[in-house]
Formats: C-alpha cells, sequence, structure tokens
C-alpha cells in the first residue's frame, strides 16, 4: 500500500542528517557531560554547540536555553517556574487578596500543554484569564493589552503576570500577532514603571512548538521573555525540546536533585536527545533561508485545498483568510465524522488528523475549533492535513485521489445528522 503521511503537525519524520547524529552519539557520545574527564568533557563540547544550534534558530543565546524534554515540559515550566514561588509564599504568609494573586492570561484556542498547566495554577491561587479570538481564532493586541489592563489596576500592578500565546495553532495552523502582543505587553511594562513599579513582573511566553523550524523566529523581535520548542516538530526526536530563558528571568525548578540547565532542569542530560535536536535546529535554519523551498511547500498545501475544494464543493477551508503555517490545510467536512475520515483515509495509507494528536480518541469536538465559534457539526467533520519539506507532488496527488473518494462515500453510505 502506498504511504502519504499528512500528519506533520503531531510529528514529523526523522530528517537523514539527524538519524546519522543519533547514531554517532550513541556509539561515541556515551559520557556523562557533567564528568571532568576529556571524554566527557568532549561531550560537553558537543552538547553546548547543540544549545548554540538552537540559540541561532531562535535568535538568542546560548546562555538562554534550556533542554526539557519536549514542549509540554518547556511549557510546565514556564508557567509554573514564574507563577508557583508567588503562590507558595502566598500560602505560607496567609494572603488571600485576589487583587494580588499573581495571575495567567492565555486564550482559549491554546494546545492542553498550556491550558492544563494554567488550570492547574487557577485551582492553587492563580487568576486565570482568557483573552476572546475572533472567527479565525486569532486574537487582538488590543484585547490582550484590556485584559493586562484589568488585572493590573490598583494593587494588581504589583502581581505577577504570565502572559502565553501560542505563535502557530496546532490545528488550524494560524499565526498569532506576536510581535504586536510583545509590543502591547513592553509598553504597559513601561506604563508600570512610569508609575513607579521599578521592576514590573509581567512576563511573555510563547509557546512556538508549531511555529520553530516552519516560519522565521526571533526572540527579541517578539519581544518574548520565554519560549518554547520541541525537537520532534522540526524532523527531530521526542523527547528533546528547549525553553528559551531571557536573561534576569528566574524560574523555579520542577524536579530537585542536580545543577544541570543553571539549576532549572536538574538530571543528566539527555545528551543523544540534545545534539540531535541541534542538528535539526541548524538544518531548519538552513531550510528557514532558502525562500524557494518554503514556497514550495505552500504552493502544494494551496493546490491540495483548491482541488479539495473543487471535487467537494461543500468543503471548508478552516481561516483561510487568516495568517497562517505554509503546511497547513484544516479542512471542514460537513455531513461527515472526522473519525470516519481518518480510519477511511489510513486504510488507503493517507495519514492525516483531527486535531492535536495528545486528544486523538476523544469524542468530544475540538475545544479550539469551539473557541472559534465554529458549530459542532462542522468541528466535528475538520481534518487537519500537514505537510513537511518532504512532502512530495506525488504525495499530494495520490491524496488529492483519495480524500474525495473517502469522503464522498462515506456521505452517501454514513452521513452525520
Amino acid at each position: 500500500m502506498q504511504t502519504c503521511y499528512l500528519d506533520n503537525n503531531a510529528t514529523t519524520p526523522l530528517a537523514p542528517e539527524v538519524v546519522a547524529t543519533i547514531r554517532d552519539a550513541a556509539e561515541h557520545a556515551y559520557a556523562n557531560p557533567s564528568s571532568v574527564h576529556r571524554l566527557g568533557q568532549q561531550v560537553r563540547q558537543k552538547l553546548e554547540l547543540a544549545r548554540q544550534h538552537v540559540a541561532q534558530l531562535l535568535g538568542a543565546e546560548p546562555r538562554e536555553i534550556t533542554f526539557t524534554s519536549g514542549g509540554t515540559e518547556a511549557n510546565n515550566l514556564a508557567l509554573r517556574g514564574l507563577i508557583e514561588p508567588e503562590l507558595w509564599h502566598r500560602a505560607m504568609n496567609g494572603d488571600a487578596d485576589e487583587a494580588a494573586a499573581p495571575a495567567v492570561m492565555t486564550l482559549p484556542v491554546e494546545h492542553s500543554a498550556v491550558r492544563d498547566p494554567a488550570k492547574h495554577l487557577a485551582r492553587h491561587g492563580a487568576v486565570l484569564r482568557f483573552s476572546e479570538v475572533d472567527g479565525d481564532g486569532r486574537v487582538s493586541p488590543a484585547s490582550i493589552a484590556a485584559t493586562l489592563d484589568e488585572l493590573l489596576q490598583g494593587d494588581g500592578a504589583m502581581r505577577t503576570v504570565v502572559v502565553s500565546v501560542q505563535w502557530a495553532n496546532n490545528e488550524t495552523g494560524v499565526l498569532q500577532p506576536v510581535a504586536e502582543i510583545g509590543e502591547a505587553i513592553a509598553a504597559k511594562r513601561e506604563v508600570l514603571r512610569e508609575a513607579g513599579v521599578a521592576r514590573p513582573r509581567v512576563f511573555f511566553h510563547i509557546d512556538a512548538t508549531q511555529a520553530v523550524g516552519k516560519v522565521p523566529v526571533d526572540v527579541h523581535a517578539a519581544q518574548a521573555d520565554l519560549l518554547t520548542c520541541s525537537a520532534h516538530k522540526l524532523h527531530g526526536p521526542k523527547g528533546s525540546g528547549a525553553l528559551y530563558v531571557r536573561r534576569l528571568v528566574k524560574l523555579a525548578a520542577q524536579q530537585l536533585g542536580g545543577s544541570q540547565e543553571r539549576e532549572r532542569r536538574p538530571g543528566t542530560e539527555n545528551t543523544i536527545g540534545i545534539l540531535a535536536l541541534g542538528k535539526a535546529a541548524e538544518l531548519a535554519k538552513a531550510h528557514l533561508a532558502n525562500a524557494a523551498a518554503c514556497d514550495v511547500i505552500r504552493t502544494r498545501r494551496d493546490r491540495f485545498e483548491r482541488t479539495i475544494c473543487e471535487r467537494i464543493p461543500t468543503a471548508v477551508v478552516n481561516s483561510a483568510g487568516a495568517p497562517r503555517l505554509a503546511n497547513t490545510a484544516s479542512i471542514a467536512f460537513p455531513g461527515v465524522e472526522a473519525e470516519a475520515v481518518l480510519l477511511g483515509l489510513s486504510e488507503r495509507g493517507v495519514c492525516a488528523s483531527a486535531g492535536a494528536a495528545c486528544s486523538s480518541g476523544s469524542l468530544e469536538p475540538s475545544p479550539i475549533l469551539m473557541a472559534m465559534h465554529m458549530d459542532e457539526p462542522t468541528a466535528h467533520g475538520t481534518v487537519r492535513f500537514s505537510l513537511s519539506r518532504y512532502t512530495t507532488d506525488a504525495d499530494i496527488d495520490y491524496a488529492l485521489e483519495v480524500v474525495p473518494a473517502v469522503v464522498e462515500r462515506l456521505m452517501k453510505v454514513l452521513p452525520t445528522g
């Protein structure tokens, strides 16, 4: 059976160069990078070179990169590392004044790796605010600024606030205006300084797990204080990721028992995974510098969407008019269930998804699509197709044969409603 892999937002295949790096690291980079002997220090040098490659991809300094086990851990470290010390201090001092409680502001279209830690913090005393998004799933910087105004009034001027925004949505590919949001947050910090708050504790965290490697990322242009990325979204291995932490931002470690990663993430480093992430970052930076190669992905995605809509007149491309990742096509097939479509596609070798891979198996409509004010039948019929730089024209041609056939058959034999 021919295989056509169009589920790259769930995970990407390993780049051949990354496979070679993993093999070499497994055979030769086995020493502990914290050891003082020559072999250990050779591994340390390779690890720091990987840190440099990740930093270059993000426009950061190497010392600002903390290696993690992936995007979920990095998001938890960012949010909980900033907020939990405040909650502990308030609990020890019996402070129940909500006006000064630390706060998390995020969006209802965030990945569960941000939504769930934010809700966890709220259960333990933090204030949680969601800024509404429009029908495309985008938030306006003005909305962020307005919510900040609300949180920072009066005694709240001294509170810790973390604004967490996903750069690129994992289901729709929609890009948030992170640079403008960063400007709005920086402006609010300046207002606080002018009002006498010497060091405003308003932080901007970007979950860039889906963006890194697909669009140019510059932490300074975005005015990010923290930023998350994951190796397996850019042709690296699962189990390896990184968190950018701007200098002077202090985080409480989420585990104890060592001084690795500037005491933010103790434990012996996953050397193989880190070296593979470094190689994946190096390859991603070269890919993004090749405008023609990036345009090819968009051209293939656009051809796929256009042809699907021609062959299935009821199909709708979600957020088609919004800025999106060039690789992502979120298409609704009203009248059929996405799960049935996916099974039909899988039987013919086409791999796609109905939403976040970690939420597969749920019968509930995607909370991201529902937050975009989408009706349930449309949300239930939405399928995500996501390409990579390894997707070929032949893959698209085959998918264009299979997808209409599967959807048309389901409309006849298993329509919803």
